[in-house]
Order: structure tokens, then sequence, then C-alpha cells
């Protein structure tokens, strides 16, 4: 008689319906521009126009980046006046751009936040911001 090996016990699996979710919702990331956005909105609420400045696109466009992230539940607007504000509603969010920054040799999403605020408001006014300077 052979003996048989004992094989571990299968791991649990996610259902196929959830990943498909899943996958919708990473394909919607999946752009340079959002991902850019998430990074900022991981760093406190932006309007629009600032989100846009900083990507280097128009409001329309990031409108419709910011629109497409709140279908998936990523984030929500929150309504001051006649502005709106966008925040980040997914926790999760923090720990995936964490996985691309390592992975592709991003700096730090906290640095690079303590920036972005700043750039985007000389950008608007005209003054040139020079990489890698925090024009502080």
């Amino acid at each position: 008689m052979v003996a048989r090996k004992h094989l571990p016990a299968p791991p649990r699996l996610t259902s196929l319906e959830q990943l498909g979710r899943a996958a919708e919702c990473l394909r919607t990331l999946a752009h340079p521009h959002r991902l850019r956005i998430v990074q900022m909105l991981l760093g406190g609420r932006y309007p629009v126009g600032e989100l846009a400045a900083t990507c280097g696109i128009p409001s329309h466009m990031a409108s419709e980046h910011l629109r497409l992230m709140q279908r998936c539940g990523f984030l929500r607007a929150e309504k001051e006046g006649r502005r709106a504000y966008y925040v980040v509603t997914e926790p999760h969010l923090a720990s995936i751009l964490a996985c691309i920054e390592s992975r592709f040799g991003g700096s730090s999403i906290a640095r690079e936040i303590r920036r972005l605020p700043r750039q985007a408001t000389d950008r608007a006014a005209g003054v040139e911001v020079l990489p890698g300077a925090s024009n502080s």
C-alpha cells in the first residue's frame, strides 16, 4: 500500500462575485490621474479645482474621475455652500497606495501631501514650482 501525503486544506477563497466587484473597482483606480487624486485625498479634503490643478487637467476631466471613484464607493463629496470638497471613504485605499509606492518607487504619501496644497496654490497664482522644491 502506498502512503498518501497529507495535503494542506485549501485556503478559504473569495467568491468570484466578490472578486468581480473588486476587479471593477481596481480598473477604476487604474489611471494615473485617479491615483494622484487618491494620494492627495488621503491627506485631506480638496475641491475639484485644486485636484485638477495638481493633476494638470481641466476641471471637467477631474470631475469625471471623481464621479467614477464615487461610484465605486472610494470617495464622497461634502458640500459647503457652492463648493464641494472630496474625501476618501474607503480606508483600504491607503494600503493600496502604499503597495503601489513601494513597488514603483514613489515617495511617501505623507511627504508628498504636505507639499501638494501649496504647489496647487502656487500654480494657480502663476508661481513656478520647481521639482523637488518645497516652496515653503
